[in-house]
C-alpha cells in the first residue's frame, strides 16, 4: 500500500535516512521507534506525501490517514461531527438533503417540488450507499469512545480546545479506516502521530483495541510503549546515528530481544576484532624495525585497520537532553493571584468564577474533562488570552515561565537561534549556544526552522526558552508529551528539583508523583482541594 526505495531524508544538511527500503502491506502494524530527532516525524510525513523526500521514490495505493503531532484544521467554523463524517463524504450530502427538505416545505409550484423532491431522492440514495444512517452511528460511536460526546460533536471547531480538536481529527481519520473496501478489507493506511496524546485512560484502551483490529496497513509513533507492544507485528528502528532503518519483522517483545542480542554481537565481534588487530600492529611494529620486512609490516598495518573498519558500529550511548529549570528569581509571598476567571467561547461558557492564588514554591494540579478549560485557564495565567471577566493580578517580582502544549511560544518560521535569542535577548551568545547544547542543540540545526523540528525536539526547545527564563512561576500544559522515555525522564527530575512554584496540567501520573502537589484545582466549577492520592485515578481519566 506504501513503497519507499531509495529514500533519502534530510533535515538542513544532516542526513536522517539514506537509500532506506520501506514497505506497509495491508495487515502490517508497524511501530516507528527512535530516539527524539532521528525522523520519525519526517519519514511519516514523507509517506503521507505532506512532504517531499531529498532522494528516492515513493507509490501509494488506497487512502491515507495522517495524523501529523500538530493537526491543522482549515474551516473552523464546522461542526465537529460534519469534520468526522467528511471523511466520507457524508457532511455535504446531509447539508444537502436538509436544504432540499426545507425548499420541499416551502415551494408552491408542484412542478418545481418534484424537481426538489427527485433530487432529494438521489441524494438519500448516494447517502445509503455511503452506510447512510448506519455510518453515522458508527461515527457517534468512535467519537464517544474517544471521549467527544454529541454535545461536543455539535459545537464548531473553533470552540474546542486543542486536544478536543486533536481527538476530532483522530476520529475522523478512523471514521475513514473502518469502512470496508474491496474483499471487506480496509482500504486506508493508517500513519499516526502520537495518536494518544489527550486521551485519557479508557480512550487509550479503545485505541489499542481498534488498532490491533485494523486490516489496513498501520505505521504508528508513539511513546506509549504498552500501545506499541500491545500493537505492532513489525519495527522499523531509525538508527540517529548511522542514518538508517533498521526492519524488523516481529513483534515488540521479540523486537527488544533481537535489539539486545545485536548489540551483544557487536560488542563481542569488536572485541575479538580489537584483541587481532591489536596483535597485528605489535607484530607489524616488530618488523618495521627491519628494513627487510618494511612491507610486510606495512600489510600487516593495513590489515589490522581493515578489521577493525569491516566491523557493524557499535550502538552509540544516545545523547538526552539535561533539563534543569531555572534558580526562580525572587519574589513576594503571593507572586500570582486571579480572582473570579470565565471564559467563553461564543454561547459556550468554558467555565466561570475560578479563583487561584500561587504563593511562592506552592504546587498546584489543574484537573477536569477534556475541553473543561485546563489549557485556557494556563493561557489566562499567562497572559496569551484575555478573560471575559475577572482579572489576574501579578505580585511582587512575578516572572512567568509558560510551557504550552501545542506549542504556541515558537516561532516556527523562525530558526532554532532565532527562537533563542528572542526570549533571552540580554543573554551571553555563548551561555546561550550551552545552553541550547544541553537540549541536544548544535552545529547546522541552529539555522533549522523551528517548524522542520519533530515534536520531541519542539518541546526540547521549548523547554530550553522557560530553562532561560529564570521564571519563579511555571505553567506547565502537558509538558512530558512527545518525550521518548531518558528525556521524560529529565523533565520530571527537573521538576522534583525546582524550588518555584508550579501550575501544572497534564494526563502523565508520573509527572505529578515528581511534582509531589500541595492542592489541586478542578474545572470547569473552580473548587480547590488539598491534594490527596484519591486525585490520582482523576490524573488519567480527564
Amino acid at each position: 500500500m506504501i513503497s519507499a526505495n531509495g529514500l533519502e531524508l534530510r533535515a538542513g544538511s544532516r542526513i536522517l535516512l539514506s537509500d532506506a527500503t520501506l514497505r506497509v502491506q495491508p495487515g502490517d502494524r508497524v511501530g516507528l521507534v527512535g530516539r527524539n530527532g532521528a525522523g520519525k516525524t519526517t519519514t511519516l510525513r514523507v509517506l503521507a506525501g505532506e512532504g517531499e523526500p531529498y532522494g528516492g521514490e515513493i507509490t501509494r495505493q488506497g487512502e491515507i490517514g495522517y495524523l501529523p503531532q500538530d493537526p491543522r484544521e482549515g474551516d473552523l467554523s464546522v461542526t465537529a461531527r460534519d469534520r468526522v463524517l467528511s471523511a466520507r463524504g457524508l457532511d455535504r450530502i446531509l447539508r444537502d438533503m436538509d436544504k432540499a427538505q426545507t425548499e420541499m416545505a416551502e415551494l408552491v409550484d408542484e412542478r418545481e417540488r418534484d424537481r426538489v423532491i427527485r433530487r432529494y431522492g438521489k441524494l438519500e440514495e448516494r447517502f445509503a450507499a455511503r452506510g447512510g444512517y448506519a455510518a453515522e452511528g458508527e461515527a457517534g460511536r468512535i467519537c464517544g469512545n474517544l471521549g467527544l460526546p454529541d454535545g461536543v460533536l455539535n459545537q464548531p471547531l473553533r470552540t474546542l480546545s486543542g486536544g478536543q480538536r486533536r481527538r476530532v481529527e483522530l476520529a475522523r481519520i478512523l471514521f475513514a479506516a473502518s469502512e470496508a473496501g474491496p474483499g471487506g478489507r480496509s482500504n486506508t493506511t493508517l500513519l499516526l502521530d502520537e495518536p494518544t496524546n489527550h486521551l485519557d485512560a479508557d480512550s487509550i484502551t479503545w485505541l489499542r483495541d481498534f488498532l490491533k483490529a485494523h486490516d489496513g496497513g498501520l505505521v504508528v509513533i508513539s511513546h506509549d510503549v504498552e500501545l506499541i507492544d500491545a500493537v505492532v507485528n513489525k519495527v522499523w528502528y531509525l538508527d540517529a546515528v548511522r542514518g538508517e532503518a533498521d526492519v524488523y519483522n516481529m513483534n515488540w517483545q521479540r523486537y527488544q530481544e533481537a535489539r539486545a542480542d545485536d548489540e551483544k554481537r557487536r560488542r563481542r565481534e569488536r572485541a575479538n576484532a580489537e584483541k587481532k588487530a591489536s596483535a597485528l600492529k605489535a607484530q607489524a611494529d616488530k618488523l618495521g624495525a627491519k628494513a627487510t620486512k618494511a612491507v610486510a609490516a606495512k600489510n600487516m598495518a593495513r590489515r589490522a585497520e581493515e578489521m577493525l573498519a569491516d566491523l557493524d558500529e557499535e550502538q552509540a550511548v544516545e545523547k538526552t537532553a539535561r533539563i534543569r529549570f531555572p534558580a526562580p528569581a525572587n519574589c513576594g509571598s503571593t507572586p500570582l493571584t486571579a480572582r473570579g476567571l470565565s471564559k467563553s467561547y461564543g454561547s459556550l461558557e468554558i467555565f466561570s468564577g475560578v479563583d487561584l492564588a500561587v504563593d511562592r514554591g506552592s504546587r498546584v494540579v489543574v484537573l477536569g474533562f477534556n475541553g473543561a478549560g485546563k489549557t485556557t485557564l494556563l493561557r489566562l495565567l499567562a497572559g496569551m488570552e484575555a478573560p471575559d471577566a475577572g482579572q489576574v493580578q501579578p505580585g511582587y517580582g512575578l516572572r512567568i515561565g509558560y510551557y504550552a502544549q501545542e506549542h504556541e511560544t515558537l516561532d516556527t518560521d523562525a530558526t532554532v537561534w532565532e527562537n533563542i535569542r528572542g526570549v533571552a535577548p540580554g543573554t551571553p551568545e555563548q551561555e546561550l549556544r550551552t545552553l541550547l547544547g544541553a537540549f541536544l542543540f548544535g552545529g547546522e540545526q541552529l539555522q533549522q526552522p523551528a517548524g522542520t523540528l519533530s515534536g520531541g525536539e519542539k518541546t526540547r526547545l521549548a523547554l530550553a526558552g522557560l530553562v532561560s527564563s529564570a521564571a519563579n512561576v511555571l505553567l506547565l500544559d502537558e509538558p512530558t508529551n512527545n518525550l521518548d522515555p531518558a528525556s521524560r525522564e529529565q523533565v520530571l527530575d527537573a521538576l522534583r528539583g525546582f524550588t518555584g512554584a508550579v501550575v501544572l496540567v497534564t494526563h502523565d501520573p508520573g509527572a505529578v508523583e515528581a511534582l509531589e502537589p500541595e492542592r489541586v484545582i478542578l474545572l470547569p466549577d473552580g473548587s480547590e482541594d488539598h491534594w490527596s492520592e484519591e486525585y490520582m485515578d482523576l490524573v488519567q481519566l480527564t
